[in-house]
């Protein structure tokens, strides 16, 4: 018999919900009607930020703007929320329409990632912002933990690696976009200048156009 959700959330997630219904919803998607996670992914995703903002002040005092604006972009990344959901084994207790399940909603990082975010929005509404800080700390220690300098964006760093060429700027083209409404995937392809392009595919556009910019530095400023 697999766990039931409250049991996972106090011993994983270390959230003991007063209100159980908010942890129902936080874990259901919209395939199965409209109680669903979208509002409370809406304020996870907020409360999330200005969680990790405040983290990010506490841990690097001396660094500028810039620096933590590069760290923060990386921490609540899509990316970095479906790590984060797969580490603490969300996607077991998430309920899915047979049809979004089907389509793989169950792996799918925009889903992990929003689920992750409706969390910390149940967290918050359930116990105020202590609890939604708490869950946060746990969960992400491990990922800031793992970064030790900040981080420069790959399109920032294709851009300056052109500059410092004398080529002509990066260009980002959609290929195209397949894959079911909630769970997308773009192509887009990275050119510069006269190298040859690279493509990428992603669960975004912003997140191909990144992968773009790492499959091209890869291959070219390695």
């Amino acid at each position: 018999m697999s766990e039931a959700p409250a049991t996972w959330a106090r011993t994983a997630l270390g959230l003991t919900f007063q209100e159980d219904s908010l942890l129902a919803r936080a874990l259901t998607h919209k395939s199965l009607g409209t109680d669903n996670y979208e509002r409370l992914e809406f304020l996870g995703d907020r409360v999330l930020g200005a969680i990790m903002a405040a983290w990010l002040c506490e841990m690097f005092p001396s660094e500028s703007e810039g620096m933590l604006t590069r760290r923060i972009a990386r921490l609540v990344s899509r990316e970095t929320c479906a790590r984060v959901a797969r580490k603490l084994g969300v996607a077991r207790h998430m309920k899915l329409g047979p049809q979004a399940r089907s389509d793989g909603g169950a792996d799918s990082d925009n889903i992990l990632g929003d689920v992750l975010e409706a969390l910390i929005g149940a967290a918050f509404l359930d116990g105020g912002m202590d609890s939604a800080m708490a869950f946060v700390h746990l969960a992400w220690d491990g990922e800031l933990a793992a970064i030790s300098d900040a981080p420069k964006h790959p399109k920032s760093a294709v851009q300056e690696w052109a500059a410092a060429k004398a080529l002509k700027g990066p260009v980002y083209r959609l290929l195209g976009r397949t894959g079911p409404h909630h769970s997308p995937r773009f192509q887009v392809e990275l050119a510069v200048d006269r190298l040859p392009p690279v493509e990428a595919e992603g669960a975004s556009k912003q997140e191909a156009e990144t992968l773009a910019a790492e499959a091209f530095l890869a291959a070219h400023a390695a």
